[in-house]
């Protein structure tokens, strides 16, 4: 019984500090240099797209409306994927809660009734957060296709500006929320895996954010 105490009370926090200091240094990063950053990078190229097609009339904006399509869909995607996940997640756990007592060694950590429910309930929020942000995400690029080709009378170019950029940003941090639900599925396999499943999370995001501008 010791050895399963020690690794949830061990492992569990060294993997939630990684990915939370994770996203601290990269929040750190976006707003002291985030020409470092591939999002920070991506920020930039957008806000001067949008400036270029807005310049140049209404046949860049059919284009830009265009150009909207693939962030759109895969923020719609990243939506439909978290919600079905969760509702899986919650027929998954009615039926392995009356079965988890079979998990047992200190490999797969505590099967007791509220830690179950715990591991449930965390991933769940997760899950339902990246559902959320994802859906205004949705929202936001859709205004942001309107506002595009509405004139300067309807909206101002800073405007749409700021709701195509909300938008972008809501996108990225469903997806963030998605990927971040995984490992936290992970735990319901144990501790170890929880960890394992973090680290390489970290990882890949690490790669992916700061990989390309090294």
């Amino acid at each position: 019984m010791r050895g399963i105490v020690d690794l949830n009370t061990i492992l569990v926090p060294f993997s939630l500090f990684l990915t939370v200091g994770y996203n601290v240094f990269l929040w750190h990063s976006l707003k002291r240099k985030p020409s470092v950053t591939a999002m920070g990078m991506e920020t930039w190229r957008m806000k001067a797209w949008f400036r270029s097609f807005k310049e140049d009339g209404e046949k860049m904006g059919v284009l830009g409306v265009q150009s909207l399509r693939n962030p759109l869909m895969e923020t719609i995607l990243i939506s439909l994927t978290a919600i079905t996940i969760n509702i899986a997640l919650a027929a998954f756990t009615n039926n392995a809660y009356s079965a988890r007592h079979s998990l047992s060694g200190s490999v797969f950590g505590s099967q007791s009734g509220p830690m179950f429910r715990l591991k449930y309930l965390s991933a769940s929020l997760f899950l339902l957060t990246s559902f959320l942000c994802s859906s205004m995400g949705v929202g936001c690029l859709i205004d942001a296709n309107i506002l595009i080709n509405s004139s300067d009378e309807f909206s101002s170019p800073g405007y749409a500006e700021m709701i195509m950029e909300r938008g972008f940003m809501l996108g990225v941090v469903g997806n963030r929320m998605l990927w971040t639900a995984l490992p936290l599925l992970a735990w319901m396999l144990g501790p170890v895996s929880f960890m394992v499943s973090s680290v390489a999370l970290v990882w890949g995001f690490y790669q992916l954010d700061f990989g390309l501008s090294e």
